[in-house]
């Protein structure tokens, strides 16, 4: 990686590495992953306060400002997005529906969100514990002294857990009764109050009066609240089902309701969901699971459920094996055995930085390099997926935070 305070065109002379300083600057790479598949070859990417504002193939640069000038060889891709991770938090949760309760709350800065940056991720969803309906994630970026700096945007998913019973159903059924129970009492409210002001109207003796009356409705239990959102399009739903069955009782729950809803599904060895896949690709929904070779349940036939689901039409999004440092330590890696098992690499590539992002409703903030988005880019020594890989540097919003360039 090499540094210079002069921007011509063609080679640099080599200079002394040392960190960036300013928020201007341009990084020139080889190769470039920008996210949503597609690859950019002699890229210029300028960065500044943290935005980037232009890229492109060999774009002149203007004399003065520094440019990063990486190796060849070296790799850029966007900063890992993990939209599903308890990591960094402590609480315990509860077995019943609590769809009002908020993840952000639980956030207490620390320094066990390093092992994100230092893994290249560089956003997170942070959902609650716990059974039911235990509430809404959050989106946080991996640093900040305070969980005001930390969070991203609040509200980007509310998880519901779906299991074979009737139990699991009625959580998601009641919540728009009760949606629909809070209505009519708003109706009934208002006819009691319409009828109030025509009597009033028609009673002489109050005619002096010339101060107008509105009617203000009963407030929104918290806890219906957000099945409010859920219909008017304000919050997603993320179903974590555990196999075929468990789909079919969400279907069942959800009957005529129309409101946005993705799936996650933690992988087993002879996990049934494939039976879903077409299913789950029409509804082109995206679908949270971890890099991980299955078998055909009865059979030691091996299965790549990810491929499977990204071929049906799902969007797919990939999450570590686990959730703890080993888990991000490892995920790459993994991901790059799953492209040896048959995942198309570019769609490899999305689920890991784009498709997460727009899944929490910040595609147009981050999740791929492009003019106008966050400044949230990794540099490697090569190729991302092979294990002698080396993540060199990780960015964040437009600062070195991690590797060789730290600032």
């Amino acid at each position: 990686m090499i540094l210079s305070p002069l921007l011509l065109l063609g080679p640099i002379a080599a200079a002394p590495a040392a960190p960036v300083q300013g928020d201007l600057f341009v990084i020139k790479a080889p190769r470039v992953e920008l996210g949503d598949g597609e690859v950019m070859e002699h890229a210029v990417i300028l960065v500044e306060d943290g935005e980037i504002v232009t890229m492109g193939q060999d774009l002149p640069i203007e004399r003065g400002i520094p440019v990063v000038e990486l190796e060849e060889g070296q790799v850029v891709m966007p900063g890992l997005v993990n939209p599903y991770s308890r990591y960094g938090m402590s609480g315990g949760g509860y077995n019943d529906s609590r769809p009002q309760v908020m993840a952000s709350a639980e956030l207490y800065p620390s320094a066990v969100y390093k092992a994100f940056l230092e893994n290249g991720v560089t956003t997170v969803g942070q959902y609650p514990a716990g059974q039911g309906i235990p509430g809404q994630a959050v989106a946080v970026r991996p640093s900040g002294d305070s969980p005001e700096e930390m969070i991203v945007e609040d509200g980007v998913y509310l998880k519901v857990v779906m299991r074979n019973n009737s139990s699991a159903k009625r959580n998601l059924r009641d919540g728009f009764k009760k949606a629909d129970d809070h209505l009519a009492k708003v109706e009934k409210e208002r006819e009691k109050f319409d009828k109030a002001q025509a009597k009033a109207k028609s009673d002489k003796k109050k005619s002096s009066s010339k101060t107008k009356a509105t009617f203000t409705p009963p407030p929104v239990d918290p806890k219906v609240q957000p099945f409010f959102d859920l219909r008017e399009g304000k919050l997603r739903a993320l179903v974590s089902i555990r196999n075929a069955a468990s789909y079919a009782h969400l279907v069942d729950a959800i009957g005529d309701e129309e409101f946005e809803w993705h799936l996650r599904v933690p992988l087993t060895r002879d996990i049934d969901v494939f039976h879903v896949a077409d299913k789950v690709g029409e509804r082109g929904c995206f679908v949270l699971m971890e890099p991980l070779v299955t078998l055909v349940p009865g059979t030691l036939r091996q299965r790549n459920l990810p491929a499977e689901f990204e071929r049906a039409g799902a969007k797919l999004v990939l999450l570590p094996r686990s959730d703890s440092k080993a888990g991000f330590e490892s995920f790459l890696e993994d991901v790059g055995v799953m492209i040896g098992a048959g995942l198309d690499r570019k769609a490899a590539i999305r689920a890991i930085t784009h498709n997460p992002a727009t899944f929490m409703g910040l595609g147009e903030m981050l999740g791929s390099l492009s003019e106008g988005k966050r400044a949230n880019l990794l540099i490697f020594s090569g190729d991302p997926f092979q294990p002698d890989t080396k993540l060199d540097a990780v960015m964040l919003d437009g600062k070195f935070v991690s590797g060789d360039m730290d600032q």
